[in-house]
């Protein structure tokens, strides 16, 4: 049985399929995961915006890139 993808795979999946420009289809085939699976997630996180995604590695680079 495959194990269920993390919250944080997820956010940041959904996070660069909308950022990104590309087409759908292949941002779920870059992230390993169904079009189909990949679409729902897109559609939770469109019904609720304001849950918070937590990404410190980002976050991290962001200020370490700020100091520089």
């Amino acid at each position: 049985m495959a194990s269920r993808p993390t919250e944080e795979f997820r956010a940041e999946a959904v996070r660069t399929a909308l950022a990104s420009g590309l087409p759908r289809k292949q941002v779920a085939a870059d992230f390993g995961v169904g079009f189909s699976t990949w679409n729902r997630w897109i559609q939770q996180d469109r019904r609720n915006p304001v849950r918070p995604v937590i990404q410190p590695d980002l976050e991290r680079e962001i200020a370490e890139l700020r100091t520089k």
